[in-house]
């Protein structure tokens, strides 16, 4: 696979898709974005309806230069700031509360109370670390071929998928690739068909669906995760809902590429994608 520069953010025009479900705020531990300035960047770029999906990884390994609770957040304090921040927009923007939950096997019952305790509107379940590591710090693969580190995350997905259940989609499936010595170098979906088949009949098993994350562009890798040969195969193996995100942590990023985004879905077959509201999804015309 060859790999181009994305584009620059922030293209002026109004999006083809109409709805931005991946966008951190400071509530995130690796975003100082208030929340306003995610939402006014929103309204810039002509969207109707935004998912805050702040980051909630428990048990994230400890890092001092990360704070006492890397990765977490106070939720009542969330939910009551964001539901007066939705009341404040409402003529504007339909603001909607979600967050995106780090996977890990030993999780289901934490994540099975938590989501059970806090309305959300979407609930966003990614892979953010392999064994203990996360692919963004490089540990992951040292000593070893990139590929051999894909493939362990691919399985770990599945045994992530096997264990924890209270999420709504998978997020950026091979966010791993983005951080490989030589990223999409030695990775396609043939390589490693079986893993990435058995990740996606998994989850089409469970009624979730499967996120289109933009940030891919954005680090290079010319593909938005995950790539579209494998959101070709999970729409031959029957999945219909997937979501579309842009992973912004900055406004600049907020509905970043989506143009390219809905292009893709189209070329892959997808006729619709999903919002959600109230862990419901609300499927959307591809126009």
């Amino acid at each position: 696979m060859s790999t181009v520069n994305a584009k620059s953010a922030g293209t002026p025009g109004r999006p083809v898709l109409q709805g931005d479900f991946h966008i951190h705020t400071e509530f995130s531990t690796d975003s100082e974005a208030p929340v306003r300035s995610m939402l006014d960047a929103a309204i810039r770029r002509g969207l109707h309806t935004v998912c805050i999906t702040d980051h909630m990884d428990r048990d994230y390994p400890l890092d001092k230069s990360l704070g006492e609770e890397p990765f977490q957040f106070d939720l009542e304090r969330y939910f009551c700031i964001l539901t007066e921040i939705q009341k404040e927009y409402r003529d504007r923007l339909d603001v909607r509360i979600g967050v995106e939950i780090g996977l890990q096997p030993h999780l289901g019952e934490v994540y099975r109370e938590m989501t059970a305790r806090y309305p959300f509107d979407f609930v966003i379940g990614s892979l953010h670390l392999v064994h203990g590591l996360d692919p963004y710090y490089g540990e992951l693969f040292e000593g070893r071929p990139d590929g051999e580190a894909y493939r362990e995350t691919f399985e770990e997905t599945l045994r992530c998928l096997e264990n924890v259940q209270d999420f709504d989609v998978l997020g950026h499936l091979d966010y791993v690739v983005r951080y490989g010595k030589h990223q999409a170098l030695e990775y396609s979906y043939e390589k490693f068909a079986d893993e990435i088949d058995a990740v996606l009949k998994k989850l089409i098993s469970m009624g979730k669906g499967l996120e289109v994350n933009t940030a891919g562009l954005k680090y290079g890798l010319g593909f938005c995760h995950p790539h579209p040969d494998v959101l070709k195969r999970y729409k031959e193996l029957g999945g219909e809902i997937v979501t579309v995100g842009a992973d912004a942590h900055r406004p600049e990023h907020v509905a970043y590429e989506f143009e390219r985004a809905k292009a893709v879905l189209a070329a892959c077959g997808f006729r619709y994608y999903a919002e959600y509201k109230g862990r419901r999804p609300v499927f959307r015309n591809l126009q």
